[in-house]
């Protein structure tokens, strides 16, 4: 298996393959299908629907077992590749109306209107949900966090393209601190929320990782762009405990683990020193 470390190639050659990858791979995405519908599939192993049956419970989710690009990964983070080639994160999100709903697995936020969208490499993904997992999905060197957040945006050839924000223990997350009410009270029918900006998501750091990956649920859908935020944020044991209270009994722990990296680059953003960016 390549690890990050030993990812070969100039900075230069690194940059082509990983753009190549965004461009050509996502096109086999057909559409951003997550499952609406928790009662198929669990988190426990032995339960006979658990994260390694996955693919077996449905013909549909057969890549969650044969998939070769599958999601999420441990990151190494000891001495990796600095590609300020790979360029920074644009972002250009916009408050608009949104809806919570409690999919049983998880909590969504999702965006009815134009939030705003993020460009990577040329291509434009238009921000459509978010929701939570716990712990974290994506582990750094092994360590797996507190929470997970999952930023899902979708371009218009239907290509998906993530952005993951890791937490720990700590001071409350100022987005979830607007939502906590309304996610206490949230069933599986949606609420409305009114007005939401997305630009209240810290991010904290424009240093960031970069692989090609899949869905983190059935049906595993791969080509997904990932983009991991190099900076660990905090959430509060309260909210926390709120997101684990209100879904069902069974998916508190909604992480699915690390899956095998199959030889694929993994890259790192950092800003050139000049810019003075953390």
């Amino acid at each position: 298996m390549k690890s990050f470390y030993s990812y070969e190639g100039s900075i230069t050659s690194s940059f082509l393959l990983l753009s190549s990858l965004c461009y050509f791979i996502p096109i086999l995405v057909a559409s951003f299908g997550e499952v609406e519908n928790e009662i198929p599939f669990t988190y426990t192993e032995g339960s006979g629907k658990g994260p390694k049956e996955w693919g077996k419970l449905d013909p549909h989710w057969k890549l969650c077992n044969t998939g070769k690009q599958q999601s999420p990964i441990d990151l190494l983070t000891g001495q990796p590749q600095v590609l300020p080639t790979l360029g920074k994160l644009k972002r250009d999100y916009k408050p608009a109306p949104a809806v919570v709903k409690n999919r049983g697995h998880d909590i969504t936020i999702t965006w009815k209107g134009d939030a705003g969208k993020i460009n990577i490499n040329g291509t434009v993904y238009k921000l459509f949900h978010c929701h939570w997992h716990s712990p974290s999905e994506h582990t750094f060197n092994g360590t797996r966090y507190q929470m997970e957040l999952h930023i899902i945006h979708l371009s218009a050839r239907g290509e998906i393209a993530v952005t993951a924000i890791v937490y720990k223990y700590g001071r409350p997350d100022p987005f979830l601190t607007r939502l906590l009410h309304h996610i206490k009270a949230v069933g599986h029918e949606e609420k409305d929320l009114g007005i939401i900006n997305p630009g209240d998501i810290k991010f904290g750091s424009r240093k960031y990782f970069r692989y090609i990956g899949s869905l983190t649920v059935p049906p595993c859908t791969e080509g997904v762009v990932w983009t991991i935020i190099n900076k660990v944020r905090t959430v509060s044991r309260d909210q926390l405990r709120t997101l684990r209270d209100v879904v069902h009994d069974g998916f508190e722990a909604n992480a699915r683990p690390t899956q095998s990296l199959e030889g694929r680059p993994v890259l790192f953003y950092t800003p050139r020193k000049n810019t003075g960016s953390s």
